[in-house]
C-alpha cells in the first residue's frame, strides 16, 4: 500500500473520528518511511491532552482494525502544532487574529506584523515601522495563493 493510499485512508478514519468531535479539526496527517504516522489536530480554543489522548486511541484501533500495517508495524502521534510549525488552514488564521506573524511570499519576500484579518481569500497583516514621530503602520493584504510559508511568532 502506497503512502498517498494510506493518507487517504487515514483521512477517511479521523473524518468519521472527528465527526463525535466537532469542535477539533484536522490540520494535518504525515506518515514517515518508518510507518510513524503524526495527525495534527486542534480547536478553536486550543486542544487538551485528554482529547489528542480520545482521538489517538479512536484512530489506533480503526488503523488495527483496517489492518493498514503487517503485524502492527506502526506508530501513532496525536498532537496540537507545536511553535514553529506553519499554518496551513483559514481556520488556524482565524483562531490566531491578533497575534504576529512571519509570512513568507512565493517569492522569498518575509513580511511580519499582526494579523489583523483573515477572509475566504487572503490575510491581513499591520506592519509597524519606523519610531516615535516617524512611527507608521503599513497594512499588507496578502492572497492565501501568494503565501508559502506563514507562522506564529511567539514573543515574550
Amino acid at each position: 500500500m502506497n503512502n498517498d493510499t494510506q493518507l487517504s485512508i487515514i483521512n477517511g478514519l479521523l473524518e468519521g473520528i472527528l465527526e463525535n468531535h466537532p469542535d477539533i479539526f484536522l490540520i494535518q496527517v504525515r506518515i514517515k518511511p518508518t510507518n510513524n504516522i503524526k495527525v495534527f489536530i486542534d480547536t478553536n480554543e486550543g486542544i487538551s491532552i485528554d482529547k489528542c489522548i480520545r482521538v489517538n486511541r479512536q484512530l489506533y484501533k480503526a488503523i488495527e482494525e483496517a489492518a493498514m500495517f503487517p503485524e502492527g508495524d506502526f506508530s501513532l502521534e496525536v498532537s496540537s502544532p507545536g511553535v514553529g510549525e506553519p499554518i496551513l488552514l483559514n481556520r488556524q488564521y482565524q483562531k490566531n487574529i491578533g497575534r504576529h506573524f512571519i509570512v513568507t511570499l512565493n517569492d522569498e519576500k518575509k513580511l511580519e506584523g499582526t494579523l489583523t484579518t483573515s477572509t475566504d481569500d487572503g490575510i491581513v497583516l499591520e506592519e509597524i515601522t519606523g519610531k516615535g514621530k516617524k512611527q507608521e503602520t503599513l497594512t499588507h493584504s496578502i492572497l492565501f495563493e501568494q503565501i508559502k510559508k506563514a507562522v506564529v511568532e511567539v514573543k515574550f
